[in-house]
């Protein structure tokens, strides 16, 4: 660090804006942790002040950095994608990436590959959950036909399958005309994202939320604004508070098992949230990854009551693997066309193959049986999972939920800072800190159903060393 190239183009302000964000983003630099003084970051670069002062407070109005009265310049704590790109040269642009992933994601992936680790990071099902569903046979003649014949929206078979199975699973009323097959809920979110928001637009959405953690929401320039949630979701007066402060376009919610928090968001709530909505005339986008993976009977979709105010976004891949990308998007026909021909224009296809397999498994006659079973074992293994954590109740709490693929679990005693999670990592036990997903680094995102492929005793003594350390600095 603290080098400056004198035959660049750049003004030195701007090379000193690049260097800390790069080091921002490589982890050399790490969230909370401060700066020397200005006068000192000036001797370091050889450059006035001024030049550096100018840097600092560009990097502020980004949201790279933060100043504590009395106490110095910080990196900032907020969440990476509500940071803002600098607006420099394009020559320089096209040479750095504008979004660099996460430090810790990184070094993540990179543990994965190691034998011995622990994986519970993932937001997919172990293969040994995945049900077994015939594949149709199908000629080659057969499969060019069914591609030419394929409309925009979606295979019609497969539209009508979901038709039917969304109507006995949540008494929702659709017709295949509002329905557009997508390579994932993920996909769909895009799609939705494309058609309605511009850079600038303000999205609200549970704080915390996974969308904090996707790098196309920051390079995109769209503001998250999270809003706290508690036991029964999102809250519905600190919605209404910031809509009256706020000009906000869209708010995106995950109602059921929220990522990360696996909540249920109540029906009292879901009602409290449709009213607000309504009132300011603020659409709603549904996201349904994890309805699928419901232990008990599910409550009625905001879709289902609110038909009009509400996008819905659904999804397979949860249940199907996340290797078969199937999604849908259910929207009034008038903005549904909207959607489709931004898919059209943005060029981004959906798999013919896996729209066959999740029609033939839809329509399957034991596809309900073999939900079921899956549920079983899901529920199963959340139990093993609460009872290790039992025996940490004075550290560690965690809620029970009735569905989903996570748990979120949060450390009791002192504040925790990113490094703290480091601690995790040198055990190759793999989580999902909460500072992906929110401005704290008090809690973690655990996947139990993947615990089915580790031995649970050595995950519990993993746990139990992580624990004793993290207490020890108390």
């Amino acid at each position: 660090m603290y080098q400056l190239n004198s035959e660049s183009d750049l003004p030195y302000y701007q090379q000193i804006i690049h260097e800390l964000i790069e080091a921002i983003q490589s982890g050399e630099l790490l969230p909370e942790e401060r700066l020397p003084a200005e006068r000192k970051l000036a001797q370091l670069y050889g450059v006035n002040r001024s030049t550096v002062g100018r840097a600092l407070d560009e990097l502020v109005s980004l949201g790279w950095l933060e100043r504590q009265q009395g106490s110095g310049t910080y990196i900032s704590a907020t969440r990476i994608a509500n940071r803002k790109s600098p607006q420099l040269p394009w020559k320089n642009l096209l040479a750095r990436p504008i979004f660099v992933e996460d430090p810790y994601l990184a070094e993540l992936k990179t543990k994965r590959n190691e034998k011995d680790c622990i994986d519970l990071s993932s937001g997919d099902l172990p293969l040994s959950f995945i049900q077994n569903f015939n594949i149709p046979s199908l000629s080659w003649e057969q499969v060019l036909k069914m591609q030419a014949d394929l409309p925009e929206s979606g295979e019609i078979h497969l539209r009508h399958a979901l038709v039917n199975h969304l109507k006995n699973q949540y008494q929702l009323s659709l017709s295949a005309e509002e329905l557009l097959i997508t390579s994932g809920s993920t996909q769909g979110m895009s799609l939705i994202f494309d058609t309605l928001l511009k850079p600038g637009d303000v999205v609200a959405t549970e704080n915390p939320s996974f969308l904090f953690s996707l790098p196309w929401i920051a390079s995109n320039q769209i503001e998250l604004l999270g809003i706290d949630m508690d036991n029964e979701g999102i809250i519905a007066e600190k919605l209404e508070q910031q809509i009256l402060q706020r000009r906000i376009k869209l708010v995106y919610l995950n109602p059921d098992f929220q990522n990360p928090t696996g909540r249920l968001m109540s029906l009292e709530r879901r009602q409290q949230i449709l009213t607000i909505c309504k009132k300011y005339q603020i659409p709603i986008v549904e996201d349904d990854a994890y309805g699928e993976l419901n232990f008990n009977r599910p409550l009625p979709r905001l879709k289902s009551l609110a038909d009009e105010q509400v996008i819905y976004l659904g999804s397979l891949s949860k249940i199907f693997s996340p290797h078969i990308k199937i999604g849908w998007v259910a929207a009034p026909k008038s903005l549904l066309s909207s959607i489709i021909d931004t898919k059209i224009q943005s060029e981004r296809t959906t798999d013919l193959f896996s729209q066959i397999i999740a029609q033939n498994a839809l329509s399957a006659s034991d596809y309900l049986v073999k939900q079921t079973h899956l549920l079983h074992f899901l529920a199963q293994r959340q139990a093993e999972i609460l009872h290790v954590f039992s025996e940490f109740s004075e550290d560690w709490q965690v809620q029970q939920t009735s569905g989903g693929l996570y748990l979120y679990c949060t450390w009791k005693h002192q504040k925790l800072h990113r490094k703290d999670w480091q601690i995790f990592l040198k055990q190759n036990l793999l989580v999902a800190p909460s500072f992906l997903y929110c401005n704290q680094c008090q809690s973690m995102r655990l996947n139990y159903a993947h615990l089915a492929t580790y031995p649970l005793e050595e995950f519990k003594q993993r746990l139990a060393h992580c624990t004793s350390i993290l207490s020890a600095k108390r």
